[in-house]
């Protein structure tokens, strides 16, 4: 049974996605570089939403949004949808939460040997003329305790592969942990407090909500080892960026890794001029295999959804 709903695309998406929606007899207008002006003027005539990480989809788009069923993200969080304005106009929110699982827990993992071995550093400095061999002794992830905030599908995969490499790992979340993946991956449950107490490495997997913003900020961060070394692939609020620079500067935290920042795109952020810090721009889902996995999970999910499956 095909579908003659109309479906606006407003980022760049895998062409599976177009393929999958197009198969099944739906209208796609494809327009990754659409503007908010252009979508206030276009979206009362669409069914269907979808965007990525650029656009963000406020309230006022969605008050005009008169024939919309479903707004879709190709990827994980929701942050950039209004979803109360949604709810109240019966607007299905969706999202591919398992397409980036794997593809975020490796550039964490990544992270963490750079941290490990200063590899960035090591880089920059051959470039700029410097031989760093003897300042550059780094340490083994064997053995070290990982403190993982949020075990949903990335913060457990991540779990698997440190445990791979024999590290320690202790978990939080506000949620139960599954007993069952706890014994497979011998997870020490923990506050939050002890977690940053005893942790080597911090790696934190949370949506940005009122109760998440700033969640690592100084006073946290002060419970902290002086060696330990926090990497935030989640979102950028939840950690004080003002905190995490006067922490690392004063040599009272080993360093850091962050793909994502309460401001992006992060150009002129101050921790730049760190050498123990790493960052990326906001790359974590950024795969091939990711992207053609969360364009095939959200096309899917939108035909179930006008299937009546789900």
């Amino acid at each position: 049974m095909g579908f003659d709903d109309s479906v606006l695309i407003c980022d760049e998406v895998d062409a599976v996605l177009n393929k999958i929606l197009q198969d099944n007899g739906l209208k796609v207008t494809y327009e990754p570089k659409i503007t908010p002006e252009q979508i206030l003027e276009k979206i009362s005539t669409f069914h269907i939403v979808i965007v990525r990480s650029r656009t963000t989809i406020t309230k006022e788009m969605i008050e005009k949004a008169d024939n919309c069923k479903i707004i879709a993200r190709v990827g994980v969080g929701l942050d950039n949808v209004d979803q109360s304005a949604a709810k109240s106009k019966n607007i299905r929110v969706i999202n591919a939460a398992e397409g980036a699982m794997n593809a975020v827990a490796e550039l964490v993992l990544g992270f963490m040997l750079s941290l490990a071995r200063q590899t960035t550093r090591g880089d920059r400095a051959i470039r700029n003329g410097q031989w760093l061999k003897n300042e550059l002794k780094g340490t083994e992830l064997r053995g070290k305790y990982l403190g993982i905030i949020g075990l949903g599908n990335i913060g457990k995969r991540l779990a698997r592969l440190a445990r791979g490499l024999n590290m320690n790992i202790i978990g939080y979340d506000v949620v139960p942990i599954d007993e069952e993946f706890a014994k497979e991956v011998g997870l020490m449950k923990a506050d939050l407090d002890t977690l940053l107490q005893s942790s080597d490495y911090v790696s934190i997997h949370v949506p940005l909500l009122d109760s998440t913003y700033h969640l690592i900020n100084a006073q946290k961060i002060s419970t902290m080892k002086k060696t330990a070394k926090i990497i935030n692939t989640s979102r950028g609020g939840v950690i004080d960026e003002e905190a995490l620079y006067e922490a690392i500067s004063s040599g009272n935290l080993g360093g850091a890794a962050l793909d994502v920042f309460e401001k992006e795109p992060a150009i002129g952020n101050k921790l730049a001029e760190l050498d123990n810090v790493i960052l990326t721009p906001h790359i974590g889902a950024q795969t091939k295999e990711a992207q053609s996995l969360a364009a095939n999970i959200i096309g899917e999910k939108i035909i179930q959804i006008l299937r009546g499956v789900i």
